[in-house]
């Protein structure tokens, strides 16, 4: 209605927007920090952390607490804030925090078909799982055999189908078949997540595919690495790498033909990818990205938020 714009301006995603900049508001200060790192005991971590936003998550435990206990807690609390956030998402955020669950999803089917491989049983296995990639299938996995059997019988119906196609073989999964698996689905995965933000534009693919390169490039060194004394060829190892980083295409080659970590080095030192001094995020802490829900928001972006948030969470590499 002519006029009248004012009435619509970011009415998708006003709310998460509100609720995004109280998270910032909350996130634990470098006073906090020291403060927990006096703490003597665990009983003293949560009398702080009581007075924090994060409140009394911790309330209902009686008992002695233990590390487990404490973790468990802020996971819970992490995953009903994160669905709350995706409950109430329009599209393409919704989309965008989708993909933040899959390498998650990725983990837990790699943890439970590898515990299966080790005679693990399944229920020692399922409480080890990271709760953002649980599915309803998941407790399933453990029964195939190989690649084909576990995409037909328990994948086809899960978002982890859609990265799936280059995986199906009918190899036994052995440990290097499990770990090959594991490879060409992250590969699959960063690349669609990579068209995906390149796609939306704007601060979401000025934001996203930095990280997404970055985390491309990060696995294709330790595929290299992890691979020398290994029976995986030079031709294989190649077919590992994503191809959505820096490195592609030129990099990747030189590492697929590397045969020591001094050429691995070369390479690293030839294209620049060194990361001294640099903050980065890898796809571990992809949780906290969802307090970035603003920058899928049309009509507002803060970027200030994002770098907030990167500057409290990211980790150095070097």
């Amino acid at each position: 209605m002519l006029g009248y714009s004012e009435f619509y301006f970011n009415v998708d995603h006003g709310y998460l927007e509100g609720l995004v900049r109280g998270f910032k508001a909350g996130i634990l200060t470098s006073a906090d920090y020291v403060n927990l790192a006096q703490c003597e005991t665990l009983e003293d971590l949560k009398l702080h952390l009581q007075t924090t936003d994060y409140g009394n998550f911790l309330a209902n435990e009686s008992g002695p607490l233990t590390i487990s206990t404490i973790d468990d807690k802020l996971k819970m609390k992490l995953l009903t804030e994160f669905h709350y956030f995706r409950n109430h998402a329009f599209e393409p955020l919704t989309t965008f925090l989708n993909f933040i669950t899959y390498s998650y999803m990725i983990d837990n089917v790699i943890l439970l078909i590898t515990g299966t491989l080790h005679q693990r049983p399944i229920a020692e296995l399922v409480p080890k799982c990271h709760p953002l990639g649980s599915f309803e299938q998941m407790e399933a996995v453990s029964i195939a055999s190989n690649p084909t059997e576990l995409f037909n019988a328990i994948l086809v119906d899960t978002p982890l189908a859609a990265f799936f196609q280059d995986c199906l073989s009918e190899n036994d999964l052995d440990e290097m078949n499990i770990e090959i698996m594991r490879n060409k689905l992250y590969k699959s995965y960063l690349e669609a997540f990579y068209k995906f933000c390149e796609k939306q534009g704007g601060t979401t693919a000025e934001i996203m595919k930095p990280i997404l390169e970055f985390e491309a490039d990060r696995r294709a060194f330790i595929i290299t690495i992890n691979s020398f004394g290994t029976e995986l060829s030079k031709e294989d190892r190649e077919k590992l790498y994503p191809t959505c980083g820096k490195l592609y295409p030129e990099g990747l080659h030189l590492l697929a033909n590397a045969d020591d970590y001094e050429q691995v080095k070369c390479a690293a030192d030839y294209y620049a990818v060194s990361t001294q001094n640099k903050t980065m995020f890898n796809l571990q802490l992809f949780p906290y990205l969802f307090l970035c829900t603003i920058i899928m928001s049309e009509k507002c972006h803060h970027v200030s938020v994002v770098q907030s948030i990167c500057s409290c969470h990211g980790e150095i590499f070097s």
